[in-house]
């Protein structure tokens, strides 16, 4: 699999997104692993915007391939089928099997305590996502902030102390470290689907443009910055990733 923006297979896909920011080249992990599955797959797109009022189920990413697709993993599926690639080719059942597990680690336990560190710590929120409400009232802001607290809550997460979370995240952090081991990708020597989904993740824990304990956390573990770092080079060569560790 070759990093791509430019193929002649898809030049109509059109993926939705924010863009980058907070010291990372797309500041969603969801629409960054969709970004770096494209770039597996060889697949050229164009970027543009989100407008939720059009978006399929009222978040990014989505893509435009002659029609709407929605959600990161149905994105795979999609361009998977339709373009005839396997993200996880030469990988057996077991290898597949802990991909999927380790990806869902990541997004559903992982990402949620680095969402809470952006929007409840209240230096974080002011510095990051209260810009995204740059220009509207006060209230709009506060109301989005508690929504966020409230998606928290529901998810779980939100229910734990601060010492709670950061306990959990270390054993997730543990567990993907174990994967990884002396191997440079997930699985072994080329990268699988689910690389795209931890870099996503890993790289917005690790972001110097937010401190955290969780980051803190991440940066004890030397295999992951080196792979977070690989990752990087690969997929976003043109992205100064290295320059803005070291800032």
């Amino acid at each position: 699999m070759t990093p791509s923006t430019a193929s002649p297979i898809s030049p109509a896909i059109t993926l939705h997104g924010f863009g980058p920011g907070f010291g990372l080249p797309e500041i969603s992990p969801y629409v960054c692993k969709t970004e770096v599955q494209l770039r597996m797959a060889g697949l050229g797109y164009r970027r543009a915007p989100v407008d939720r009022d059009v978006a399929p189920k009222g978040k990014a990413p989505y893509i435009d391939d002659d029609g709407l697709i929605a959600d990161s993993t149905f994105i795979r599926a999609h361009i998977e089928a339709k373009y005839g690639v396997d993200l996880d080719e030469g990988f057996d059942a077991v290898q597949r099997a802990t991909a999927w597990a380790v990806e869902r680690m990541l997004e559903d336990h992982l990402a949620w305590a680095m969402i809470h560190y952006r929007w409840v710590d209240p230096a974080n929120f002011a510095k990051g996502p209260a810009h995204f409400f740059d220009g509207a009232p006060d209230e709009v802001r506060g109301q989005a902030q508690a929504q966020v607290v409230r998606t928290l809550w529901g998810q779980g997460i939100g229910r734990h102390s601060d010492l709670e979370i950061l306990e959990l995240a270390e054993r997730s952090l543990d567990a993907f470290a174990a994967v990884l081991g002396e191997k440079p990708y997930l699985l072994g020597a080329e990268p699988c689907g689910a690389d795209a989904t931890a870099l996503g993740v890993l790289a917005g824990v690790l972001t110097p443009f937010f401190d955290s304990p969780l980051r803190r956390l991440a940066e004890s573990y030397p295999v992951i910055i080196a792979y977070v770092d690989r990752m990087m080079a690969r997929f976003y060569p043109e992205f100064e990733w290295r320059l803005a560790q070291a800032a």
